[in-house]
């Protein structure tokens, strides 16, 4: 037997407000032969009588009263529902969370969460900073920025650009700057765990694998940069995290033709949510941002 469908019920319980099949019809923007028909096959599925139809017009049953007291309340919860969701997507006020790299959230992205939060009063920002990559929809998270591309084909991936990590070191080191590539194999140097093998590509296309052994490792890369800063060595970085430093002088710029491999970023979200209007607002605003920054290359 066929069950009633939302929109059969639906029909019902405008007809039995309305109390009338052509005011029922003109409110739902169908035939009023049409409204009659599926009414009629909706006491057919039921097997009993909702409506006492004549010229008067619409009368609920004994059976029509019961029914209909089930199916207003049942429309009423969705049409609730519905605009619960219509205001989770298209309202520019309430949450909205976010998943971020840590050495790009917080730092090169600063100046941004400052403006976004000014701009938007209204949209409550959560922001993760992880370095590892967990699943954004276990977090329940509404978009979420990845170093590369996702194995995860459930992710709908949105390239933004790239970021450079550079060769800096301090003014203050006191073992002389490599002048050539091949002596920086000499050269003290700190790493980062994630940039510790240094495959560097010159501007005119060749490579060169420098199998060092790092003085100084740490899995954070803000250690590594007080470090660095601080005269002990070289280190390959992210331009997006040494580009204040190298703007006041506390860096510089080491074998500038040289760089190391490109950390592409992608905005992630899941392939069957639907962004939501403060998603969609936070993706226009970061990209119009990074196009702005010395130390991002842009995809457009």
């Amino acid at each position: 037997m066929r069950k009633p469908s939302l929109d059969d019920l639906n029909i019902f319980t405008v007809a039995a407000n309305q109390r009338s099949l052509t005011a029922a019809a003109a409110s739902l923007k169908m035939t009023i032969a049409t409204v009659s028909r599926r009414i009629s096959a909706l006491e057919a599925t039921l097997g009993v009588e909702l409506l006492y139809r004549s010229t008067k017009g619409l009368t609920l049953t004994p059976h029509g009263e019961s029914y209909y007291r089930e199916c207003e309340e049942l429309m009423q919860a969705l049409d609730q529902r519905i605009l619960d969701l219509d205001q989770t997507l298209h309202s520019l006020s309430g949450p909205l969370k976010i998943m971020v790299p840590v050495n790009l959230g917080s730092g090169p992205l600063d100046a941004f969460w400052r403006h976004f939060i000014h701009s938007y009063p209204e949209i409550a920002l959560t922001i993760e900073l992880d370095n590892n990559v967990v699943d954004i929809r276990d977090h329940q998270a509404d978009v979420a920025l990845r170093s590369g591309p996702q194995k995860d084909s459930t992710l709908i991936q949105k390239y933004l650009g790239y970021i450079e990590p550079i060769l800096v070191a301090s003014p203050m080191m006191k073992h002389p700057i490599p002048s050539t590539v091949e002596e920086l194999q000499a050269c003290p140097s700190v790493a980062a765990k994630m940039f510790s093998e240094w495959q560097l590509f010159h501007q005119e296309g060749r490579q060169h694998a420098c199998h060092k052994s790092h003085f100084h490792i740490s899995n954070d890369m803000n250690i590594v940069l007080n470090l660095t800063v601080s005269g002990a060595g070289i280190s390959l970085m992210p331009a997006s995290m040494v580009a204040n430093s190298l703007q006041t002088g506390e860096l510089k710029r080491v074998l500038p033709e040289w760089r190391g491999h490109h950390r592409e970023i992608f905005l992630v979200w899941p392939y069957r949510r639907s962004l939501s209007a403060r998603a969609k607002l936070f993706r226009s605003e970061l990209i119009e941002f990074l196009i702005h920054q010395s130390w991002f290359h842009s995809a457009d």
